[in-house]
């Protein structure tokens, strides 16, 4: 698993650990009772506080994407195919929020939008 911060972005770099394992496990990169690495040995790896990887961690089970017990470590919780899909919709939706954003301020017109949207869609991927 590698996770890439960005010390450029406006998002917190908590909010980037979270969104990247998020991914993975949406994606299936990340499979249930995968266990991922301490807090510590993290915070290391990304050259981040543990008190980052920790708020991380926190976030991810709130989310119930992930699990922790004690003295054993925190592993990737089992999905629900309904709850994967709600999860995924709701980051195309903020995804597109944030392509919506962009476009407003580099001034494309909705329409624009709509078709590049409609050409993407169209695409094999």
């Amino acid at each position: 698993m590698q996770i890439i911060i960005s010390h450029n972005s406006k998002e917190p770099i908590y909010e980037q650990i979270v969104n990247q394992i998020k991914r993975n496990i949406l994606a299936g990169t990340l499979a249930p009772g995968f266990a991922l690495p301490s807090m510590r040995k993290m915070a290391k790896d990304l050259d981040v506080s543990v008190i980052t990887t920790k708020r991380a961690f926190e976030e991810l089970e709130k989310l119930n994407m992930i699990y922790s017990i004690v003295g054993k470590g925190s592993f990737v919780a089992e999905q629900s195919i309904e709850m994967m899909k709600e999860r995924k919709k709701k980051m195309i939706e903020e995804q597109l929020t944030q392509a919506i954003v962009n476009s407003k301020e580099l001034g494309i017109s909705l329409e624009d939008v709509q078709e590049l949207v409609a050409l993407l869609y169209e695409e094999e991927v």
